[in-house]
């Protein structure tokens, strides 16, 4: 989690769980997170220096209006623009998520592995996961080719990396070493 998301996000469940529009707050910021993925238009206009800040404002509330956003997301895009934040709204989006789940007490593990592994897999990894934890997990998945063969998995600040691209690595440093 990427610490400038993490910042905002914080803040921004905090108001939303004082208003009770945590659920609200989340589809939000998806839904923003997906217009700024896929619209090269919205991104030129907050990373382009030649577009001054009144016009990102009438920007900014043409897009509040027409998805019909909240008083305090309108609130949240304008800071973020105005301190050039707006392309972290992917990384709000997912820290808010992330610091939402674990007020629940849920715990998310990333695990990225060398192929597509079966669900039973998966399965198997969040009833072990929960028990070392003490807490519900929710696995995200993701597939990198480049780990050989095997698994890496994180949850919170800890890494259990078992790929053999990792173990090719540590026997190169020990034969480093014993040389």
């Amino acid at each position: 989690m990427s610490a400038i998301g993490r910042r905002y996000a914080k803040a921004l469940l905090e108001l939303a769980m004082q208003g009770k529009q945590e659920d609200m707050i989340g589809n939000e910021l998806d839904a923003l997170a997906a217009s700024w993925e896929t619209s090269a238009d919205l991104r030129d206009v907050f990373q382009s220096p030649n577009i001054d800040a009144a016009s990102r404002t009438k920007v900014i509330d043409a897009i509040a209006a027409r998805m019909g956003l909240s008083g305090t997301m309108r609130n949240t895009v304008k800071l973020l623009a105005d301190r050039n934040r707006f392309r972290y709204v992917r990384a709000i989006a997912r820290a808010y998520h992330t610091l939402r789940e674990e007020r629940g007490g849920v715990v998310l593990a990333e695990v990225v592995s060398a192929t597509v592994l079966p669900d039973a897999y998966f399965l198997e990894l969040e009833r072990a996961l929960g028990l070392v934890t003490g807490r519900k997990v929710r696995i995200e998945k993701r597939v990198d080719a480049s780990l050989i063969a095997g698994v890496v998995t994180k949850v919170g600040d800890k890494v259990f990396d078992g790929s053999v691209k990792n173990r090719l690595a540590e026997l190169r440093a020990a034969m480093l070493d014993a040389s």
